[in-house]
């Protein structure tokens, strides 16, 4: 037999993982909605134009490219398709690549219907994303995220706002998480004061890797790549500060008064944990000056969450982007997201055993079918179970029952309705707890009482 299967970095999802990946869409689509935000969608393919050059070098390295149709190699010759470097040959013969993540995109949608949206322009967003990725644990080359936006306002107050959907979301879930916050304007200062404003990106790079590598490591990164051992040494204490949040940004209005980034970037911070003091968060919230978030179209705050039960890497990250659609022909537009890693939180509700009882079962009720009698007789009243929300379903044949009553202990059915000559000259049924094993007669109103009851225990 031909052996098949999928590429790696993606996932089948069974039935029971749909209906947990479900509740998990459905929770943090609800709480969007809760704070006034509208749903969008936009195609999975987008220009390469559009892509390339938003992610930085790393992010566009990852971008999966689809090739053009037709004869894509028509145009190249014999010595272009010796010489050419792939990065230059895969731009002739691919326009259109997977997104890579929902914010691009987004932009581009804004600029392409801004004559259509009210500003500021508050939308979520739940759709796929691919990327070239070397699968790992916790990292898929195709997954789900969920992206919640506001766009047109400079506000913190959004910044507020987005700070409390994550405590909700992951309150609402079970799932104990650090909220980690920075600035893009802070990071921008301290490497003023290094003198080396124009390697923010590869000083923010290795900083970010600083729960993976160490201090150690990110020294030794810092140094291979170009950074004077004198600005490495002068970005220690600001690595190491210690305190309370408002301790530490006091410490870092001194430290980066010579920088007008700096200043402004702790006068944000200031200013968004004095607005969190009037909300009763229930997450962990720390100032992490290392965390600088790989994406370069942020501009200011910037948000990382992480699992605090279990080693899975950022379950929701984003920040503050301050000109993304400037780049598409609309300068000065600000905006701010956040984007929920739905596969992540998947596996994290997996492994800490934190799905509900009723994502974890289908099927609620079956009714055994013994015969062409019996199965009118059933089907006279098995839409009254549904009615009532109780999912329930008739076994399609006339089997033998234990076979029946494998079926339903395979699938995980909670109850087993018998209905035979006896039940149906009283007009009532056999209701079964495959549980305990349990054996009651009622009619079929008191069955539906019974069943919802103890759902609802």
């Amino acid at each position: 037999m031909k052996k098949v299967g999928i590429p790696k970095g993606t996932r089948d999802y069974s039935h029971a993982a749909m209906a947990r990946r479900k509740y998990i869409f459905d929770t943090i689509e609800d709480i969007f909605r809760v704070f006034g935000y509208q749903p969008i969608e936009t195609p999975a393919m987008e220009s390469l134009d559009t892509l390339l050059g938003k992610y930085g070098e790393e992010g566009d390295k990852l971008l999966f490219k689809i090739l053009n149709s037709g004869n894509f190699l028509g145009g190249i010759g014999e010595e272009d398709l010796i010489e050419a470097d792939p990065a230059g040959l895969s731009m002739q013969i691919s326009e259109k690549g997977l997104r890579y993540d929902l914010t691009v995109p987004f932009a581009r949608f804004v600029v392409q219907h801004r004559n259509e949206i009210t500003f500021p322009f508050k939308r979520y967003q739940i759709q796929p994303v691919w990327r070239a990725d070397r699968p790992q644990k916790g990292r898929y080359r195709e997954f789900y995220q969920c992206d919640v936006d506001i766009i047109g306002s400079r506000s913190l107050l959004n910044e507020l706002e987005l700070i409390e959907i994550i405590d909700r979301v992951f309150v609402k879930f079970g799932i104990r998480v650090r909220i980690k916050i920075n600035n893009r304007k802070i990071l921008a200062g301290i490497t003023d004061i290094l003198g080396e404003r124009s390697r923010l990106t590869e000083i923010t790079t290795a900083l970010d890797k600083l729960d993976k590598i160490g201090i150690e490591g990110v020294n030794r990164e810092l140094a291979e790549r170009g950074i004077p051992e004198s600005s490495v040494e002068r970005l220690q204490p600001i690595i190491n500060l210690s305190g309370s949040i408002h301790e530490k940004l006091e410490q870092l209005s001194k430290i980066l008064s010579g920088s007008e980034a700096g200043v402004r970037g702790v006068k944000e911070m200031s200013s968004l944990f004095s607005y969190m003091s009037s909300l009763k968060l229930k997450s962990e919230i720390e100032l992490d000056l290392t965390l600088a978030r790989g994406l370069n179209y942020y501009t200011g705050a910037i948000i990382e969450v992480l699992a605090e039960d279990i080693r899975i890497g950022s379950v929701c990250g984003g920040g503050r982007y301050d000109d993304l659609t400037g780049v598409f022909g609309m300068p000065d537009v600000s905006g701010v997201g956040v984007s929920f890693g739905a596969d992540r939180i998947y596996d994290v509700l997996d492994q800490l055993d934190l799905y509900p009882e009723e994502v974890r079962t289908g099927t609620q009720l079956l009714f055994v079918n013994f015969g062409e009698s019996e199965e009118k007789y059933i089907l006279s009243i098995l839409p009254k179970f549904r009615d009532a929300g109780i999912s329930s379903e008739i076994y399609p044949d006339h089997a033998k029952l234990k076979k029946q009553m494998t079926y339903a202990n395979q699938k995980g059915i909670a109850f087993v309705a018998l209905v035979g000559e006896n039940e149906i000259s009283k007009e009532i049924l056999t209701l079964k707890d495959m549980e305990s094993g349990d054996q009651k007669q009622l009619l079929a109103e008191e069955a539906i009482d019974f069943i919802l009851a103890r759902h609802n225990t």
